[in-house]
């Protein structure tokens, strides 16, 4: 099961994750999401456990935990559609398009 941990703070580790999550089972992977131009955590990630069972129990039992002095939110991870969010471009040409008629 892929498991979003959000609300992190920006000092939290991928080792401090996976050492959280490896209470309840195994862990696969654990990924905290790093913004690309400051360098710095994006205050959520993700961790993969194998074991639906033991995924389900660490979110119960992590969500609306503390960690390193912040309050962590913990669900299952929701699937990624192929929809591209809005960035410069695109309203770019919705100004333009409006503009027009």
């Amino acid at each position: 099961m892929n498991i979003f941990v959000g609300n992190l703070n920006i000092q939290t580790t991928e080792n401090q994750l996976r050492d959280a999550f490896a209470a309840f089972g195994t862990v696969d992977t654990v990924k905290v999401i790093i913004d690309k131009y400051s360098n710095q955590s994006r205050g959520f990630g993700f961790v993969e456990m194998p074991d639906n069972t033991e995924a389900s129990a660490a979110i119960d039992k992590l969500n609306s935990s503390f960690m390193d002095q912040s309050v962590m939110v913990v669900n299952e991870a929701r699937p990624r559609t192929e929809e591209r969010r809005g960035g410069y471009n695109d309203s770019y040409k919705k100004r333009e398009y409006s503009n027009r008629y």
